[in-house]
């Protein structure tokens, strides 16, 4: 008797416990709603109903829908003859008549990590719930994509924000049909629900009213502690910039140093993330003197900054490497956008007779944005005009490219953080490329405007319309060596796109290579990870990306043994190595100033 009062009094415990959470669960999803709304009231800057002018794209789609009547009916009748075999299988299941059967799932439909929980695969009715969301996302993805013709362009848009809805969609987001967040309520009597929503509302108060999903504990790590910690000085600085030159790693140094040109939409680190993955410690490695210019993370003062004055920065920062080093020439090294500039004035310099650059490398670097993959669904005429509208104060907020980024990987960088974090409770793991991921960047307004508008948009620099300093630019008019370098499953400079970039440098004596895996991975891939592969061909005038493939070389690892050789034969003989600011001096040790500035919700 006495037993079973203390299990009565037990049960009765854990079930006011779990109403308590559940009571303060429910008063801090008040407390959000209201800061949400508060936070939409203040930030509010435009009444644009369509800001991302996705209507045109969908009126168009509606109108090849209704243009091809035999597709959809087609398409609907597989669905639901799907559906139903489906059905008619879990009820088996059911029933105890065994596991269910798998459905021919439609060709786009992919259940991917979010489904991992057992519960997913051995509970009848979640399979059931799972595989009908895969049945109905991949054959609504199938339609969109393949029925009637459509302009390319409009095409993507409509295959981008349909991917983005049926995500968003995805059974695994929400409370009552999670059994993962169900099992962990269920454990922790609504304690997960608690510590997730306050999470949650710390996140909305960090972005001043706007959700700003953490991605990982940002306490975890420091800029120049835990991250961009090769050793080096800052020797030189001007508005929108920092130079830093990094400590030899070696006694004796080729002669010609080596300059990186990084991305200003992120910060360089992601080239010196740690020890073991820098690329900047590994070059300086090999015999190299290396210098990194650091973008200014810019604010009003950077207002009237243009493409040109970044260009005539970046001249500014090759004239002091050379006064530091006295050497004759520089072998420029860039990445992502900083590629994008470099190509432009390479073309310039080039073109006026300047021999200052010896050699060009360029790391998943655009410069014909015809196909320039899923960004592109961000920019058109329309949305460029947003977007000025944003930039009132001079620059672009921070939050604004941060949003764009994690909307191309959806579910990785957005639904599975509400789930994790909000839902189950847990804190973030610490992860240095996630913290670089979120140590985010404003864009100066005329900058950014120029680069949506005469790429993007425009693609005037494939086009050979591009002007730039009063001067008009052609890719042919680069007449350096160059190594160029794109990844095969890129989805920000996709790598057909990249290829098509280099085979117009008609002048310029152009080493391709494709490298596994994606836009970081790809590029950020020690010698002594063993991961992924690369592939080689001299041959530049194949008809496309797959025509060169079929004739290049494939081999295992990273492409950095292959850069280094290319450039070691360009850098010169060896000279006794440098220290940092031994002629320009040094204003202060790496990383300085600019890349610790940050702007988590500007």
């Amino acid at each position: 008797m006495n037993e079973r009062i203390e299990a009565n009094a037990t049960l009765t415990e854990q079930g006011e416990e779990f109403a308590r959470n559940i009571a303060e669960a429910t008063e801090l999803s008040q407390q959000i709603w209201l800061r949400l709304m508060q936070g939409q009231m203040d930030n509010e800057t435009s009444q644009e109903t369509d800001p991302l002018h996705i209507a045109p794209s969908f009126s168009e789609l509606l109108r090849v829908l209704f243009d091809n009547p035999q597709q959809i009916a087609d398409a609907t009748l597989q669905y639901w003859q799907a559906q139903a075999a489906l059905m008619q299988q879990t009820t088996l299941k059911w029933l105890g008549g065994g596991d269910v059967a798998e459905v021919k799932l439609p060709h786009m439909a992919s259940a991917g990590k979010r489904f991992e929980h057992k519960q997913w695969q051995e509970n009848a009715l979640f399979e059931f719930v799972k595989q009908s969301y895969l049945l109905a996302s991949g054959s609504v993805q199938d339609a969109v994509h393949s029925v009637g013709d459509m302009a390319p362009k409009e095409r993507r848009k409509v295959d981008f924000y349909t991917r983005q809805f049926l995500e968003a969609m995805n059974p695994a987001n929400f409370f009552a049909l999670n059994p993962e967040v169900l099992e962990a309520t269920a454990a922790q009597k609504g304690e997960n629900l608690v510590r997730g929503l306050k999470m949650m509302l710390e996140d909305v108060e960090r972005g001043k009213g706007k959700l700003l999903i953490r991605q990982t504990d940002m306490h975890a790590f420091e800029v120049g502690r835990d991250v961009a910690i090769t050793p080096g000085s800052v020797i030189w600085q001007s508005d929108v910039l920092q130079l830093i030159q990094y400590a030899p790693g070696t006694e004796k140094v080729h002669a010609t140093p080596v300059l990186f040109i990084p991305p200003w939409i992120n910060k360089y680190y992601i080239l010196d993330l740690n020890p073991k993955k820098s690329l900047v410690k590994w070059l300086v490695e090999q015999g190299h003197t290396v210098f990194m210019i650091s973008w200014v993370n810019p604010d009003e003062r950077q207002k009237g900054e243009t493409w040109d004055s970044y260009m005539q920065a970046a001249s500014a920062a090759i004239d002091k490497v050379l006064a530091e080093t006295g050497a004759a020439q520089v072998n420029l090294a860039s990445y992502c956008i900083g590629g994008t500039l470099t190509g432009t004035l390479l073309a310039l310099l080039n073109k006026g007779g300047d021999k200052r650059v010896g050699s060009a490398t360029f790391f998943t670097s655009q410069l014909d944005f015809e196909d320039a993959g899923d960004l592109q669904v961000f920019v058109d005429e329309q949305t460029v005009q947003l977007v000025d509208g944003q930039m009132e104060k001079g620059y672009l907020p921070a939050s604004a490219m941060a949003n764009a980024f994690n909307m191309l990987r959806s579910n990785d960088l957005i639904w599975s953080y509400m789930v994790n974090n909000y839902m189950l409770g847990k804190e973030p793991f610490p992860f240095d490329l996630l913290y670089w991921n979120a140590d985010s960047t404003a864009m100066p307004a005329h900058v950014h405007h120029f680069y949506l508008e005469q790429f993007y948009t425009r693609n005037n620099f494939a086009k050979g319309v591009l002007v730039v300093q009063d001067a008009p630019v052609l890719l042919a008019d680069i007449n350096v060596p160059v190594y160029h370098v794109a990844s095969k499953e890129d989805h920000i400079a996709p790598a057909h796109s990249v290829f098509r970039g280099a085979q117009m440098m008609v002048n310029a004596d152009v080493r391709f290579v494709l490298a596994g895996s994606g836009h970081i991975a790809g590029v950020v891939n020690p010698p002594s990870s063993g991961k992924y592969q690369h592939w080689t061909n001299a041959d530049m005038s194949a008809d496309g990306l797959e025509g060169w493939l079929a004739g290049a070389v494939e081999t295992p690892g990273s492409w950095w043994g292959d850069w280094d050789a290319w450039l070691a034969a360009l850098a010169g003989t060896t000279v006794d190595a440098r220290q940092p600011g031994a002629k320009l001096g040094i204003i202060e040790p790496a990383p300085g100033a600019f890349v610790k500035a940050r702007f988590d919700a500007n």
